[in-house]
């Protein structure tokens, strides 16, 4: 046997080799790069959908007590934010709460509850100037829950609408106060049973709630958002 055919015949099984070795590369690459690839093809739609629709955001702070993050909770709450509302103009109410941006510090984040609309007078509270506001057209006033812990409209006036980013929807953390922000109702007691910390809690928000109104002078109970 000539010593060219004796390379072919030794040459072969290492050429099949490399080639199922070559195939085997190829394949594993493939595969590797699958998952960053379907990342990459999904990643616009969860930028969009979180940028308008809706958005999961974290609570710090103690300025909307009891209402996010209260004493009795040992968790940040972690809530849902609508954006499409906001960016889509309809109108925001007295009693939302929303998220903001600071118009002292627009780098910053604010979560405060509307007080009051377009065309309301409010009667402010201290560190404000003046005993009294009038609210104009494109503008909403915005407070704490707790009046003590909270850098709201008190402190910067009015805010225009431009600010608002979103509006809570949900509370999705911890899960024992899990479900959406509820107005403040009068708390019902059965006969015979007696009142609970709930019921005293839900009294305490209610009065809340009256003490909030009774500084506005209703004009409207709604404003749009342009």
């Amino acid at each position: 046997m000539s010593l060219f055919l004796k390379f072919l015949k030794l040459s072969r099984p290492l050429a099949s080799k490399w080639v199922h070795s070559a195939t085997n590369q190829e394949g594993s690459f493939r595969r590797a790069w699958a998952k960053p690839l379907r990342w990459i093809y999904w990643l616009p739609l969860g930028v969009g959908f979180t940028q308008y629709f809706y958005t999961l955001k974290t609570i710090r702070g103690r300025s909307m007590q009891p209402t996010l993050n209260p004493d009795t909770s040992s968790w940040d709450d972690i809530v849902v934010f609508d954006r499409y509302s906001i960016n889509f103009g309809e109108p925001v109410r007295k009693g939302d709460v929303v998220a903001l941006r600071d118009p002292i510090n627009g780098r910053k984040m604010l979560v405060k509850r509307i007080v009051a609309v377009a065309g309301d007078v409010v009667k402010t509270l201290p560190p404000y100037p003046d005993a009294e506001v009038f609210i104009p057209e494109g503008h909403v006033w915005v407070e704490g829950d707790e009046p003590f812990r909270t850098l709201d409209s008190n402190k910067f006036g009015p805010v225009p609408l431009a600010l608002l980013d979103s509006k809570l929807k949900y509370i999705v953390w911890p899960l024992d106060r899990i479900g959406p922000l509820r107005p403040p109702v009068f708390p019902v007691s059965k006969k015979g049973v007696s009142r609970d910390f709930r019921w005293y809690s839900d009294m305490a928000a209610l009065e809340r709630e009256q003490r909030r109104q009774s500084r506005v002078t209703t004009r409207s109970t709604t404003t749009s958002h342009p």
